[in-house]
């Protein structure tokens, strides 16, 4: 029997790159395997934990990824959160910053790690990623404080030594294996010879609430990317969708928007129906300040939310969250102003 305070983490193996293994005969990329998987990672059994791995069937690829399987993610979570100490999800890159977003969300007052990470070879190629991304991720799912208790309780990224809140994280690069950023948020935890963790900047559950799963989304929201000599005939046609309710609006430098008046008009059309409207900037790196210049002023007036510092994955997952949950306009108004999970800095 296992020694009660051995670490007990789960695997779960959702699609992408790291868990596609060539065939040695055909040379064909197959599926997630993990008793073929082990052999290609044979530092597995030098752990001390007890491993389990599950994998979705068939495998998503990330590019077709949507709340459904998001969903499906918080409930396996969910129905295992008891008999596991951390749970590593593998996952394929280009959507993986929106997973670990929805996530953060859905995983209400968390208590055990979620270490969402992939790679950018499969597994068994000699030059793999994966290896290193997929241990250092079990070692982080695993660690605990002097107090037993779990040092990173947050769904997180962990890419090419960097440890990342996930609802900070952006995917900034299609062929290096630095993947992944966090540009408004230091790293909670950088990976050398050591795991160096900044305990500082780790949320915590509530001691006084349980952890608390959530599984309704609503994905009638639509990002609106703002570019210079954008015609109202495409603003007017892309804001009409019939049942929209949510427009994440990516806007240039500190929120700003131009100032012809159809466009404003456009705006204040859409807010004064019911859809919220989020001012994002196209800026990896700072906040939105709409009362800082008049082009952003307008925008405040017109009944625009400020998205603060937030990412484009954070600020659409927290509204498919919010608008899933069924709370009135002001109450989303009023969330969408707060901090609920560590995605903005009010």
């Amino acid at each position: 029997m296992d020694n009660p305070s051995t670490p007990h983490i789960l695997i779960i193996y959702t699609g992408g790159t790291i868990g596609m293994i060539e065939n040695p005969e055909t040379g064909a990329l197959e599926n997630f395997d993990f008793e073929q998987f082990k052999l290609h990672v044979p530092e597995l059994r030098q752990f001390n934990y007890h491993i389990d791995a599950l994998a979705f069937d068939p495998p998503i690829d990330s590019s077709d990824m949507e709340p459904r399987y998001w969903i499906k993610m918080a409930h396996i979570i969910a129905d295992h959160y008891n008999h596991y100490d951390g749970f590593v999800l593998l996952h394929g890159t280009d959507t993986m910053a929106y997973t670990a977003s929805a996530l953060s969300y859905m995983l209400e007052n968390l208590g055990k790690p979620v270490i969402i990470t992939g790679s950018q070879l499969p597994i068994g190629q000699l030059r793999t990623d994966g290896k290193e991304n997929l241990l250092t991720s079990i070692e982080i799912a695993a660690a605990r404080d002097q107090m037993g208790h779990p040092v990173v309780p947050e769904v997180c990224i962990f890419f090419e030594s960097r440890l990342m809140r996930g609802n900070r994280t952006t995917k900034i690069n299609s062929e290096g294996f630095n993947a992944f950023r966090s540009f408004n948020l230091p790293s909670l935890a950088h990976a050398g010879i050591h795991i160096k963790y900044e305990t500082h900047l780790i949320r915590r559950p509530r001691p006084d609430a349980p952890f608390r799963p959530h599984y309704l989304l609503d994905n009638n929201v639509m990002i609106l990317t703002l570019f210079p000599g954008i015609r109202k005939e495409v603003i007017d046609t892309m804001l009409s969708v019939s049942g929209l309710r949510a427009v994440v609006m990516k806007t240039f430098g500190a929120g700003n928007a131009p100032q012809k008046p159809w466009f404003v008009e456009s705006i204040r059309k859409l807010v004064n129906r019911g859809v919220i409207v989020v001012n994002i900037t196209q800026c990896f790196k700072g906040t939105v300040e709409m009362h800082r210049y008049e082009t952003g002023l307008q925008l405040l007036q017109a009944g625009v939310i400020n998205g603060y510092d937030s990412t484009v994955e954070g600020m659409i997952t927290k509204l498919m969250f919010l608008l899933g949950h069924g709370y009135s306009h002001n109450e989303i108004v009023r969330l969408m102003n707060t901090n609920i999970a560590g995605e903005i800095t009010v």
